[in-house]
């Protein structure tokens, strides 16, 4: 069970409007790719050791763009359909408490990138993606009460959560959960 709390949770008027809903993970995710340095952690990526199924760098801006916009359509209808004045006031209250787990889940989608190429911290980046596998899972479900195509929407997403999980967790363990690599510096 998740709470409400009206003080981290994006503005209702958000997550209503389609455009703001799509369009905010999409920029924020841009944002953060561009501020964290896109050709540094290009670099970094490809002089780490990779686990055996680590795509080319290319895939990653084409993909989390598709996932953003996807993951704020899902937002869109679920908090759409759930604050309807012809709904349940239990469906209000279950579509505030998902409201405020997005947002949760947007912020630990958000600051992966710079624990894991900015400080370089692959054991917290890992704790970090786990927990927003985690926080989508329950999102989803929640969601499947409220409306089905929401959650639909959610299953690319986690996914791809789990894949990226699997290859955050492997190139830590692969380079001794030190990222802290003279060759990779050298790239910088």
């Amino acid at each position: 069970m998740t709470t409400y709390i009206p003080s981290i949770t994006l503005p209702a008027a958000v997550f209503q409007n389609p455009a703001a809903s799509i369009l905010l993970p999409v920029t924020l995710g841009l944002g953060v790719g561009f501020m964290t340095g896109r050709t540094q952690n290009k670099n970094r990526y490809l002089a780490l050791k990779q686990p055996s199924l680590a795509p080319p760098p290319w895939v990653f801006a084409p993909v989390w763009t598709a996932l953003y916009g996807l993951m704020g359509y899902a937002a869109y209808r679920a908090t759409t359909i759930g604050l309807s004045p012809l709904s349940s006031p239990s469906l209000v209250q279950l579509t505030k408490e998902s409201m405020t787990l997005y947002t949760t889940q947007l912020v630990l989608n958000l600051v992966w990138t710079p624990i894991f190429f900015t400080a370089r911290r692959p054991i917290e980046a890992t704790i970090d993606i786990a927990a927003l596998l985690g926080v989508n899972g329950y999102l989803t479900y929640l969601w499947s009460s409220i409306d089905p195509i929401a959650a639909y929407c959610q299953l690319p997403y986690l996914g791809w959560l789990s894949f990226a999980t699997y290859l955050c967790a492997g190139t830590g363990y692969l380079n001794g959960w030190d990222l802290e690599v003279s060759e990779v510096d050298k790239l910088d």
